[in-house]
């Protein structure tokens, strides 16, 4: 008969490698199920907010009063926006294929933001108390009101784990500069080798997304590679 001590002992190692190999549900990855989370104004993981109260701290002592205008978001809600933007560019003369080509610049396939995981988030600074349009790129180039945010997290946010996602490289495909948008590597990094297993045209073909018919596996193939992978290196 295996000891108690002993048994006890290989329950914590079997609770040790899961906590080390976490499986990710396809409704987690893609912002099916909702994700448990305290008390929050903008939903994000736990040890995602224990690092961003850090990072937050860490700002508030060079002025800066670092505010998430947007944490987790779920699958429906990625679908209501991406659907009002293509009613918006389709009223606007736009055909479906280049309403969507638009509505990519910025916004993801729903199932398929980044958001959908609780480990990344907008963020301004509420300082210079700007009222609308806050996440607007021209906001944080140098003497804008953001642009103090802009550099401090260029060069502190990675301390906290924290990382830009789509950088402001030239030669970078896909969804363009976005320099409020930061992620929580240590979890966002394995999220996202996981997602990367999921079959999208299954994922999507009960859900009503305006110009599904046009997000076949050639666009899906090209999304993946372009808004979906080509993204700062050190979140690949």
């Amino acid at each position: 008969m295996i000891k108690k001590s002993l048994l006890l002992g290989f329950v914590f190692i079997a609770l040790c490698l899961k906590s080390y190999s976490q499986e990710y549900s396809i409704a987690q990855l893609s912002g099916k199920s909702e994700l448990k989370f305290d008390k929050q104004e903008y939903k994000i993981l736990p040890e995602v907010e224990m690092a961003f109260n850090k990072l937050k701290q860490a700002a508030l002592k060079d002025g800066i009063a670092i505010k998430i205008v947007s944490g987790y978001r779920s699958f429906d809600r990625q679908k209501a926006i991406w659907n009002k933007k293509y009613k918006r560019y389709n009223s606007q003369g736009l055909s479906p294929k280049e309403a969507i080509k638009k509505i990519i610049e910025y916004s993801t396939i729903p199932g398929t933001s980044r958001h959908h995981w609780g480990t990344d988030i907008d963020v301004i600074d509420a300082n210079p108390m700007i009222q609308k349009n806050v996440l607007d790129p021209s906001k944080f180039e140098d003497a804008r009101p953001y642009s103090k945010l802009r550099n401090w997290l260029e060069n502190n946010a990675h301390i906290y784990g924290f990382y830009i996602v789509y950088t402001n490289d030239k030669n970078r495909k896909g969804f363009k500069y976005e320099p409020w948008h930061y992620s929580y590597k240590s979890i966002s990094k394995p999220m996202l080798q996981e997602f990367l297993k999921i079959d999208l045209i299954k994922l999507l073909e009960n859900e009503n997304i305006l110009g599904k018919e046009y997000l076949d596996t050639t666009f899906l193939e090209d999304y993946l590679n372009r808004n979906v992978l080509d993204i700062n290196k050190e979140l690949k």
